[in-house]
């Protein structure tokens, strides 16, 4: 029977890869369709090409991640732990630059899939330890 730790632990890693998907066809869509004045118009030609390279940066490193999560692979815990708190110290960051009632909102989401994914690394190691 799953916990609903590790039930709250899935559906958070899923969300964080349905946001990695969005970061990726966003950042793709840039780079494809440069100069669209609709997604664009405050951005110059430098800031718009780093905008695609850090959306698709971010959605390839949290695909890969995600799939580590949810094949349990050891490795993808303490990465995806690292990676996950830097994104999040960037996005307070930003918040003090430009405050944003959703950036709050993404950092406290992101606080909890770190700690679920710590409890799910946790469980899996104890897992394999008594299999070993």
């Amino acid at each position: 029977m799953r916990s609903k730790l590790h039930v709250a632990f899935e559906i958070g890693v899923v969300l964080k890869g349905l946001n990695g998907l969005v970061e990726l066809v966003a950042g793709t869509l840039l780079l494809l369709f440069p100069h669209n004045a609709l997604v664009t118009r405050h951005l110059s030609s430098h800031d718009e090409r780093f905008a695609a390279i850090y959306l698709l940066s971010h959605g390839i490193v949290k695909g890969v991640l995600v799939y580590g999560l949810l094949r349990e692979q050891l490795w993808a815990f303490p990465w995806a732990i690292a990676v996950f708190t830097g994104f999040g110290v960037y996005q307070v960051v930003h918040y003090f630059q430009q405050p944003s009632i959703w950036m709050i909102v993404l950092t406290v989401l992101d606080v909890f899939v770190i700690l679920l994914t710590r409890f799910e690394w946790q469980r899996v190691k104890r897992g394999r330890a008594g299999f070993a």
